[in-house]
């Protein structure tokens, strides 16, 4: 790889469609540790995660790889907020590690009916902690800012609070319970947003807040109008008082609401594709000029695709995607622990070999 040049202006100008910068940025939120230690060539089990010594080396480490990779920023959760128990267990089948994976149990929720809304701790949610936050911007290297990701989105901490079918069901025999949710999620969610953008070094906002599924939304327009969007909204409009822009990941075919989100929420990036819901090339051409695309190599490819053959997929991606800016490389999702290394590798390397403007020349 080249000598790293980070520019967080270089990522800026992608998210606020100012045309093209002088080589397409990088972009990934979710990034497992394992393609971490491949670029530093460092171990993170050699840490001691108890100590405050530990940790630091820790971020440290993952300033380094953001700056040997490439990538303008460099970006860490804040873990989180809303405790719960309603999570499910199982063996991590990926090949890299022999750990446990957890995903949610959309059975139950800690919340199922007024009773619980009324005994949870709304009023004792354990303060965020921005440790990391402000030890990470005190060490950046020049060119590089913060993007703060949120603690999962408005409908995410719903749908996690209450498990999807309780709520399902809520949403027809108790909408004053889903209102009285939606409302403690998303001014909690805005007061986190309003903490975080006055963080320093921080460039940009982002959110994960998945809506949708392969073939529709997760609950109709109808549901999301009334409920979801008038907190996103609030959100974004956090960040750009903060003059921040604000990035929105979201998984799913989002196509029937896509225009909610950037006229009626105000987003100015969307994260999130899949070949077999809407290709990136595709969302290029249909909202590239309206919202910023960030990401979008298949995740499926990123996983089974010899090397050869997904270096020639990233190059048209970026063939068909970087003209006229406004988009970043990355990942169609996150980079998963059962992602190709190899893979993640040669998708860097055709950006910084075919990704510098102009494009093609």
């Amino acid at each position: 790889m080249t000598k790293p040049n980070p520019d967080f202006n270089r990522l800026r100008k992608v998210l606020l469609r100012e045309g093209e910068p002088d080589r397409v940025p990088f972009f990934d939120l979710f990034i497992d540790g394992i393609f971490m230690e491949a670029v530093i060539n460092k171990s993170f089990d050699k840490l001691d995660f108890k100590t405050r010594a530990g940790k630091e080396q820790y971020w440290k480490w993952i300033i380094e790889f953001y700056y040997q990779a490439g990538y303008d920023y460099v970006t860490e959760g804040i873990g989180e907020i809303f405790p719960r128990s309603n999570r499910l267990k199982g063996q991590d089948t990926a090949s890299s590690t022999g750990d446990t994976r957890t995903w949610q149990d959309e059975h139950h929720g800690a919340i199922e009916n007024r009773q619980d809304f009324e005994k949870y701790p709304w009023n004792n949610l354990k303060p965020i902690n921005l440790s990391h936050f402000e030890f990470m911007s005190k060490n950046l290297p020049d060119g590089m800012m913060l993007i703060p990701c949120g603690p999962g989105g408005v409908l995410e901490n719903v749908m996690w609070l209450m498990g999807y079918e309780p709520m399902s069901y809520a949403i027809y025999e108790d909408p004053q319970l889903i209102q009285d949710m939606f409302d403690k999620v998303g001014g909690t969610l805005v007061k986190t947003f309003e903490t975080l953008c006055q963080l320093d070094k921080v460039g940009a906002m982002a959110v994960g807040d998945d809506m949708g599924f392969k073939t529709q939304t997760m609950f109709s327009p109808k549901i999301l109008r009334k409920y979801v969007f008038p907190w996103q909204k609030k959100i974004v409009e956090v960040a750009h008082k903060h003059n921040l822009p604000f990035i929105l990941h979201s998984c799913g075919m989002l196509d029937n609401i896509m225009d909610d989100l950037i006229d009626d929420v105000g987003i100015d990036a969307k994260h999130s594709y899949e070949d077999v819901i809407m290709p990136v090339t595709e969302a290029k051409k249909k909202y590239g000029n309206r919202v910023a695309i960030m990401g979008g190599v298949d995740m499926d490819k990123l996983s089974s695709l010899p090397v050869d053959k997904f270096r020639l997929y990233v190059r048209n991606i970026i063939k068909e995607c970087a003209p006229g800016g406004n988009y970043a490389l990355g990942s169609g999702n996150s980079l998963a622990n059962y992602v190709k290394v190899e893979n993640y590798l040669a998708m860097l390397d055709e950006g910084l070999k075919y990704g510098k403007y102009p494009i093609g020349k």
